[in-house]
């Protein structure tokens, strides 16, 4: 089978573990407007390699938008673009730890990041989240005792449970950073899709410390293929990134997606299509969240992001609970996946990007099923 796309969906199956958009979201006509803006403006730059740095146009206009969005001041020498987060991730590994370096990640977290950790042989610890994002204070006392070369975060609507960590444990985390001289590595994807309300203080705020990355992406706020990010961060660190070999050899990352993207803010397309995709999610989580208020189940209602993270009920296994789902033609991600101590069996991670409200809703019906099954109410 010849395929293009990463995405893979059973027919007949609500699939509420894909942590994507669906395809009708993607904002096609708008690219199509910049890539004819692009190609219109008659320079072929955008077609050689890159600068390791990224296109210092981009990472101007890039500036300019963060600094509207997160209403704190962000410097395009302060900017360097990556080929997304998971990307940033990996060259953060590659440039600023060696093998055996000790870093701390949150308990749950992001669940593909292990396996990048763990590719730069580093030696992960966990740190518990609570209903108030990362737990600083039991942070605190690890690293004291272990002296983590990197703290890596999901400050805003975290991957998995869709909580927000508050400013005073935010000024506090910098603080222990300064004091054990750690670097924070913020993974702030969801940070731009907040729907209410307005989250604290973007990681970019404490850049100047010299001990804090904030990583962003134009796969969450634009579109997945795009393969696009940032890192903003002290200069000195991102200098040290650009030495990197694979950038010295191939220049920076996708030159001709970023002179795309530069068009849609150019354009100011980006500021209306993000808003589009704010009020679609904003939809969506309220329909999952007004569903899931049926079940015997707890769970936090989410202000932004892609996910709602379920506690279920009398200490019920998710991934136990799993086949009986798929035999009522519902998937869920099982809580374990998302913790590297298996601190999570009770917990189940559902996402609201792909599907429609009544997907949603239908989703909940069998999911609801499932429980019945299996608890015997």
């Amino acid at each position: 089978m010849l395929k293009t796309a990463q995405t893979n969906l059973t027919a007949g199956q609500i699939n509420l573990a894909v942590g994507h958009p669906s395809l009708p979201m993607l904002p096609l006509r708008e690219l199509e407007q910049a890539a004819a803006h692009r190609f219109a403006q008659g320079d072929a730059e955008f077609l050689q390699y890159g600068y390791e740095w990224g296109d210092g146009v981009l990472r101007t206009e890039l500036a300019a938008f963060l600094m509207r969005e997160y209403a704190v001041p962000v410097q395009a020498e302060e900017l360097f673009i990556s080929g997304g987060v998971s990307q940033a991730l990996d060259l953060i590994c590659a440039m600023l730890t060696e093998a055996g370096d000790t870093i701390i990640v949150e308990d749950p977290t992001y669940f593909f990041s292990f396996n990048i950790f763990r590719n730069h042989g580093l030696n992960i610890l966990t740190a518990p989240v609570d209903e108030h994002g990362l737990n600083v204070d039991a942070l605190e006392g690890l690293v004291a005792q272990h002296k983590p070369k990197l703290v890596y975060t999901i400050p805003t609507h975290q991957n998995p449970s869709g909580v927000t960590m508050p400013l005073e444990r935010r000024e506090k985390l910098v603080r222990l950073a300064q004091e054990h001289d750690f670097l924070i590595v913020a993974d702030e994807v969801y940070h731009l899709l907040t729907f209410e309300g307005t989250p604290p203080r973007s990681f970019s705020a404490w850049v100047d410390t010299g001990h804090v990355l904030s990583l962003g992406s134009f796969s969450k706020i634009l579109a997945p293929g795009t393969r696009l990010g940032w890192i903003n961060g002290p200069h000195a660190l991102l200098e040290r990134l650009a030495q990197n070999g694979m950038l010295i050899s191939g220049g920076g990352f996708s030159p001709l997606g970023s002179g795309l993207v530069r068009s849609m803010l150019e354009l100011g397309l980006l500021d209306t299509y993000l808003a589009r995709l704010r009020e679609t999610f904003r939809r969506r989580a309220e329909a999952l969240a007004d569903a899931l208020d049926s079940l015997p189940v707890k769970f936090q209602r989410p202000s932004g992001g892609y996910f709602i993270w379920v506690t279920l009920p009398g200490g019920v296994d998710s991934a136990e609970l799993l086949p009986l789902a798929l035999e009522q033609g519902v998937r869920f991600q099982a809580g374990n996946l998302s913790s590297p101590a298996g601190t999570q069996s009770d917990k189940a991670r559902l996402c609201f990007a792909y599907y429609d409200e009544a997907d949603l809703r239908e989703g909940v019906r069998r999911l609801g099923r499932a429980l019945e099954e299996r608890i015997g109410v």
